[in-house]
C-alpha cells in the first residue's frame, strides 16, 4: 500500500500559500491580530490535531517492519517536518491547562491570610501565558513555508526623496542608513558600504550596502519601500519657517545569495572612473579610484568608491551589478509566490509610503500593520525597538498566511467560515 492511500502525503511545505488565489475575509483579519488570538481559532486547533494524529500515526509505522526502505525514507522526513509542530502543540496544551488549574486556585484564595499565595500565583500566571505567547509565535513560523531567499544576504539601499522642506530629506536618509548599520551590529552581521553619497548641508543623497550574516533578508525583507518623515527642521532656511515638514526617502532591499551566477558580457559595459566624494581617508577626491559600471542593455547603474583602489572598487560594483540583474530575474518568481499574500509586504510596493516617523509626535506608524511605536529615537537608534518592530512585522506576516491557508481550506472542503 502506497504512502497516498495511507493518507499522509502531503505537500514539501505544511503551508503552501501560493496554491490558494481566494479572497481574504475581512473579519478574521480583524480578529487575528496576534498569535494567541489566532491559536484559539477553532480551525487552527482542528488543523493542529490533525498534524498531531498524524506525526503519532507517521511514527508508530516507522517501527513497523512493513515498509519498504523508500517509505522510510520519506516517512522520515515527514516525520522530522511534524516533530517540532507536535512538540510546540503539546507544550502549549500543557502550559494552558495549567494556567486554568492556577485560575482556579486563585478563585478560592480570597481571604487575607493567602494574599501572598494569591501573588505568587497570579505571577507564576503572567510567566505562562509569556510562554504560550511565545510558543504561539514559534508554531506559526514552523507552519508557514519558508521562503527560498529567507537566509541570503541582502544588498541594501536607501535613496532621499524630494520634498518642499528643503534638506529633512537627507538628513533623514542619512538617519536611516546609519539605523540599518546600527541594526546590524546589533544582529552580528558583517555591514560593508559599497557606495555613499553625500549631501551637502550633512545629509545624504544615496547609499549602499552589502549585509551578511544569519537570516539577513528574512528580517529586512519588509524594509523595502518608501519611508515618509514629518518634523520640523532643525537646519537650513526651512527651519526658521517653524512648521511641520513632510519627506520621503526610499529603501530597496536585493536578496544575494551567496553565489549569483549571472552572465555579464564586457561589451554590454560602461566604465567611468571618477574622484570619491565625502569621508573616506586622505585618498578621497586626489585619485580617480571611484568606480561607476553601467549596463547598456538594461540602463542599470552601480558605483563603488568605498576602497582605495580603483580595481577593488570595480570588483565590488560588479557584484552589486549582478545581483541587481539577478534581482530581475528572481523578481518575477518573488511575485507569484507572495501574490496570494494579501499583506503586500516587500519590495515590490515601492510607490507606497510603507511608514511614517512623525517627529513631532514621537511616533513610528506602520501602515500595513496599523501598528504606533513610541521613542522615535530608540528606533532610530537600531538595537531592541527596531527589533521589536521588524519581529511584529514577521509576526503578522506569518498570521496573515496562516489564516488565509485555513480560510481556503475551509473553502475546498465545502465548509466556509
Amino acid at each position: 500500500v502506497g504512502l497516498h492511500n495511507r493518507g499522509f502525503w502531503r505537500p514539501k511545505s505544511l503551508l503552501d500559500t501560493a496554491r490558494f488565489t481566494l479572497s481574504f475575509n475581512s473579519w478574521h483579519r480583524k480578529k487575528h491580530q496576534d498569535s494567541r488570538a489566532l491559536w484559539k481559532h477553532e480551525a487552527v486547533q482542528k488543523y493542529l490535531e490533525t498534524l498531531s494524529k498524524e506525526y503519532q500515526q507517521v511514527s508508530h509505522l516507522l517501527n513497523a517492519d512493513s515498509v519498504n526502505d523508500f517509505e522510510q525514507r520519506t516517512l522520515r522526513r515527514r516525520c522530522a517536518d511534524l516533530s517540532p509542530i507536535a512538540a510546540a502543540f503539546q507544550e502549549i496544551k500543557e502550559a494552558e491547562r495549567e494556567v486554568q488549574e492556577l485560575e482556579a486556585m486563585c478563585r478560592e484564595l480570597d481571604s487575607r491570610d493567602e494574599k501572598q499565595l494569591l501573588e505568587l500565583a497570579l505571577e507564576e500566571k503572567e510567566t505562562l501565558d509569556k510562554k504560550i505567547n511565545m510558543r504561539c509565535r514559534k508554531l506559526f513560523q514552523l507552519l508557514v513555508p519558508k521562503e527560498k531567499y529567507d537566509r541570503s544576504h541582502v544588498i541594501l539601499e536607501v535613496t532621499a526623496g524630494r520634498t518642499t522642506g528643503g534638506d529633512i530629506c537627507q538628513q533623514f536618509t542619512k538617519e536611516m542608513f546609519e539605523m540599518y548599520q546600527n541594526y546590524a551590529d546589533y544582529k552580528r552581521w558583517t555591514f560593508d558600504i559599497v557606495n555613499y553619497t553625500p549631501a551637502e548641508i550633512g545629509g545624504l543623497h544615496h547609499a549602499a550596502a552589502h549585509i551578511s550574516g544569519d537570516d539577513v533578508y528574512r528580517h529586512l525583507k519588509y524594509e523595502g519601500g518608501t519611508h515618509r518623515v514629518q518634523r520640523i527642521p532643525e537646519t537650513g532656511l526651512s527651519s526658521r519657517m517653524q512648521r511641520i515638514h513632510t519627506g520621503t526617502m526610499s529603501v530597496i532591499v536585493l536578496p544575494q545569495p551567496e553565489e549569483v551566477d549571472v552572465k555579464v558580457d564586457p561589451k554590454d559595459l560602461r566604465i567611468d572612473t571618477f574622484r570619491a566624494k565625502g569621508a573616506g581617508g586622505q585618498h578621497v577626491n586626489k585619485t580617480d579610484s571611484a568606480v561607476r559600471i553601467v549596463h547598456l542593455p538594461t540602463g542599470l547603474a552601480v558605483e563603488c568608491q568605498q576602497e582605495r583602489s580603483q580595481l577593488l572598487n570595480k570588483e565590488i560594483a560588479l557584484r552589486t551589478l549582478r545581483a541587481k540583474l539577478y534581482q530581475q530575474v528572481i523578481e518575477k518568481q518573488l511575485s507569484q509566490e507572495q501574490s496570494a499574500r494579501k499583506l503586500q509586504l516587500g519590495t515590490r510596493a515601492q510607490a507606497e509610503r510603507i511608514r511614517t516617523y512623525n517627529f513631532t509626535q514621537d511616533r513610528v506608524t506602520d501602515h500595513r500593520i496599523s501598528y504606533d511605536a513610541r521613542n522615535i529615537k530608540e528606533i532610530l537608534s537600531g538595537k531592541e525597538a527596531l527589533d521589536k518592530l521588524i519581529n511584529r512585522l514577521l509576526e503578522f506576516a506569518d498570521i496573515e498566511a496562516v489564516t488565509e491557508y485555513l480560510e481556503n481550506l475551509q473553502a475546498l472542503e465545502g465548509g466556509g467560515c
